[in-house]
């Protein structure tokens, strides 16, 4: 069964796109419903831990029920953002190097190191 370890994200991006595909949702997919999407899923996530206290949201994931469930939100968030780079053309390595780039430069270690 294939993991993060060995999963490229060409090949998730080709499982979105063969989804979309198959149920001909190209026609819904562009960047404003996708933003939308992406937003909408990543706050069914955080109802998963509304009126949880930050020190208990640990603690939370090592119930199974609640750990599927989020896992379950993070995978649609996952597939919205997935379905916009493909509707776009953007490339989400170097999309993410870029920023990771400006944000080590915005945010060096040496003055961030154990801090927000």
């Amino acid at each position: 069964m294939p993991a993060d370890e060995n999963t490229t994200v060409a090949e998730l991006r080709r499982l979105v796109a063969d989804f979309v595909r198959l149920r001909e949702w190209e026609q819904f997919h562009d960047p404003k419903n996708l933003a939308m999407a992406i937003a909408t899923e990543a706050a069914e996530l955080m109802e998963h831990f509304r009126w949880v206290p930050n020190s208990a949201s640990h603690e939370l994931m090592q119930d199974t029920h609640a750990r599927d469930a989020a896992a379950e939100e993070l995978a649609d968030v996952l597939a919205f953002l997935l379905a916009f780079a493909n509707s776009c053309g953007i490339d989400l390595s170097d999309a993410l190097r870029a920023k990771m780039a400006k944000n080590a430069i915005k945010y060096p270690a040496d003055e961030y190191k154990g801090r927000y």
